[in-house]
């Protein structure tokens, strides 16, 4: 298996931040888009433990809107092999100043790169 093949890292990459400008601006659809339409999807927050793709969207279709924009830092986008990657970064919300990370496993599919699994957490302070 080939770690971080640049072609890969780059189609990876692209996903990331085409789901990061979809956050910060509240994006729904593409939100949507971009998580993988099965039970077997996860995502885990400060407030929430979600399982399902349909569970997601729900939460995304009824969350606040307001404190979005967030400014990334020490982001890592590492694959493995052609079909598989994770993505880490660290951000801070412009509006509140509020720190956090966000974990996400992306897999491709036949629509294209999917996030399988979620997680976003608050840093304390």
């Amino acid at each position: 298996m080939e770690i971080n093949r640049p072609d890969v890292v780059a189609e990876v990459t692209a996903a990331f931040e085409r789901y990061e400008q979809a956050l910060v601006n509240n994006d729904v659809a593409t939100l949507d888009e971009l998580f993988w339409q099965s039970p077997h999807t996860i995502r885990y927050s400060a407030t929430e433990n979600l399982y399902s793709y349909e569970a997601i969207a729900a939460f995304r279709a009824s969350r606040p809107t307001g404190d979005l924009r967030r400014a990334l830092r020490n982001t890592v986008i590492t694959t493995y092999g052609s079909d598989f990657a994770t993505a880490n970064t660290e951000f801070r919300r412009t509006s509140s100043g509020k720190t956090g990370r966000q974990s996400q496993v992306w897999l491709r599919t036949p629509a294209g790169w999917r996030v399988v699994c979620a997680h976003v957490s608050l840093l304390g302070g």
